[in-house]
């Protein structure tokens, strides 16, 4: 039997966005409803679980109801050149009739084909401070290999033995005061 197609309404459907600054606990929202006329269990999983704190992170969600489950990132150094591939899961299926003990027995005895899943990706959006702050890194990074390159071009043939023949002495005169 082939894999059920989700019965959820997701929003967003495929994206959670996080915008900066990311010194600090940033949440995103996602809104579970359910369509159907069946009670639907549903749980979210991570690749990434040290990273957030998903409330509710399981649940049962009534026919015609919808859930809001809050997606908090954890604060971290945020480096638009890194590549980001966090993703979430939503896993669903449909909840019994009546009374429901234990969640997690229901999730373990369930045949694979009884369940739904839809995942998204997470997309970091610097903030204000972030987008000033990286911009900032790369001028300060640019002028130091701007200036080395410029100590390099200046510093020729003998004067660049010179220097290192100084460089060599201040150092050896230093560590000869010391003891």
């Amino acid at each position: 039997m082939a894999k059920q197609e989700q019965v959820l309404q997701l929003m967003p459907p495929h994206e959670l966005k996080f915008r900066g600054p990311f010194t600090e606990v940033v949440s995103s929202e996602l809104k579970l409803k359910n369509p159907s006329t069946k009670r639907v269990l549903f749980k979210v999983k991570t690749t990434a679980p040290k990273r957030y704190c998903v409330r509710p992170n399981s649940g049962l969600i009534e026919p015609d109801s919808t859930v809001v489950v809050s997606v908090m990132l954890q604060p971290f150094d945020f480096d638009q050149n890194e590549k980001n591939k966090h993703k979430f899961m939503v896993q669903t299926m449909f909840a019994p009739d009546g009374p429901i003990d234990n969640q997690d027995q229901l999730w373990k005895d369930a045949a694979p084909e009884a369940l739904m899943d839809s995942k998204l990706k997470c997309v970091f959006e610097p903030g204000a401070m972030d987008a000033a702050q990286a911009k900032a890194e790369n001028t300060s990074m640019n002028a130091s290999a701007n200036n080395d390159e410029g100590t390099l071009k200046a510093v020729s043939g003998r004067s660049l033995q010179t220097s290192a023949a100084t460089s060599t002495e201040s150092v050896l005169g230093k560590v000869m005061t010391k003891i």
